[in-house]
């Protein structure tokens, strides 16, 4: 079956995610009667430009999949949990961006460069990792070839597109009111972001983490298969659209030369090296927003450790994060010969 003739679902076609998703099929002319855009009630009706036509937009309700292939779900985690085993029964292969089902050990969490084997144990449901594990897991998988990784530290630069077109639209407003003297009113973070930084993704659990911190700990142990990597993360909201940025260091079980690690780097797929920083040259949101690859760059041995190194990564959150990453694994779910769930 070619990819060309799944018709494929998407459940949040009205959002961010599911915007980009589509961009992405109009980049492949991919035929418009093969896609259903779903989204909530609210949404029913709308029209969505694409390529020359328009598709009108369905409420997602669970006989809407009958006759769906590939059911994309960008949504929040109780509409994951109501509709994607409903997609299921209907015979279609659920590609979920929420974190309903990631840590569910029956349910395959896949960045394709990585782990894409993973898909031939789906019992119809395949998890996309959270938007800052995926870059995370494809430089340590790269760099883990030739070295095994015992503990990261790694401190997030998040987008406010991550949290929704909603956030996107307050840091433009609030940007505004600032610079013309007025107060702002902060809606979807506690405090404002317009110019400012907060050590805060997600709630604060008991041990001081964040449910986006202990995402990025449990999701990275699960797409490496390694249960014992030491991981501590800090995520950071900053006031940029789009690309989530990492800081990231490695501690290795034997020293790894800069050398070494950027040509790991540079080998694998989906990865781009941007490295020279005596040029000022490096992976920033401003070039990485709206390209494919995951950006590495600054890649350099770590002054504090022997055996580490550490590096700056850049990655659109919106694409590989998120839209990219779920086509991907539509393609190798296909090339595997496992775009039905196993029975």
């Amino acid at each position: 079956m070619s990819d060309n003739n799944l018709t494929i679902a998407i459940v949040g076609a009205t959002g961010a995610v599911g915007a980009v998703a589509l961009d992405l099929l109009a980049d492949r002319a991919y035929p418009a009667e093969r896609i259903i855009t779903m989204a909530s009630s609210r949404s029913a009706g709308k029209k969505i430009p694409y390529l020359d036509t328009e598709l009108i937009v369905i409420e997602a309700t669970p006989d809407s999949f009958e006759g769906v292939d590939v059911a994309f779900i960008s949504a929040s985690a109780d509409v994951s949990r109501a509709l994607a085993p409903e997609a299921v029964k209907r015979g279609a292969l659920v590609i979920d961006d929420g974190s309903a089902f990631r840590m569910d050990p029956d349910v395959p969490l896949v960045v394709p460069e990585v782990n894409g084997a993973d898909l031939e144990w789906h019992k119809g449901i395949v998890s996309i990792p959270n938007c800052t594990t995926t870059p995370l897991a494809m430089s340590l998988a790269a760099l883990g070839q030739a070295n095994s990784v015992k503990r990261v530290t790694v401190a997030t630069y998040q987008a406010v597109s991550g949290t929704g077109a909603a956030a996107v639209r307050e840091l433009d407003e609030q940007a505004g009111d600032l610079l013309a003297g007025r107060p702002v009113n902060p809606r979807e973070y506690p405090h404002q972001i317009a110019f400012n930084v907060l050590p805060q993704v997600d709630d604060f659990a008991e041990d001081g983490y964040t449910g986006e911190e202990h995402k990025m700990i449990n999701e990275t142990r699960k797409i490496l298969h390694n249960a014992e990597i030491a991981i501590s993360p800090t995520c950071v909201r900053v006031p940029v659209p789009v690309t989530h940025s990492e800081s990231v260091q490695v501690e290795f079980d034997a020293p790894m030369s800069r050398d070494e690690a950027t040509r790991l780097l540079s080998e694998f797929p989906g990865i781009t090296v941007v490295d020279d920083p005596q040029a000022s040259v490096y992976p920033m949101p401003a070039q990485a927003s709206g390209e494919d690859e995951v950006f590495v760059g600054r890649i350099r041995k770590d002054a504090s450790h022997p055996n580490g190194l550490a590096l700056w990564i850049a990655c659109d959150n919106l694409r590989k994060g998120a839209a990219l990453n779920a086509l991907q694994i539509m393609d190798e779910a296909v090339r595997r010969g496992c775009i039905k769930p196993s029975r």
